[in-house]
């Protein structure tokens, strides 16, 4: 059962690198893809960890929004 749940957290995962637009803006880079990822992670380990992930939150949930009126 946990490899099924892994499984479809990693396709949900990979939804959203999609749905943010990062496979078209870097032309299918993985490589640069994953740079994104490790400098967001760095980001998180920084004093305004916080306020980062409250940022974040915000615009991933307008995204949503937004997403959701189209």
């Amino acid at each position: 059962m946990k490899r099924r749940e892994r499984t479809r957290q990693l396709i949900e995962l990979g939804g959203l690198v999609a749905k943010a637009g990062l496979i078209d803006l870097t032309d299918d880079d993985r490589a640069v893809i994953f740079g994104i990822l490790v400098a967001a992670a760095a980001m998180l380990r920084g004093n305004d960890r916080e306020q980062t992930l409250t940022s974040w939150r915000r615009r991933g949930k307008r995204a949503f929004d937004q997403a959701a009126d189209d």
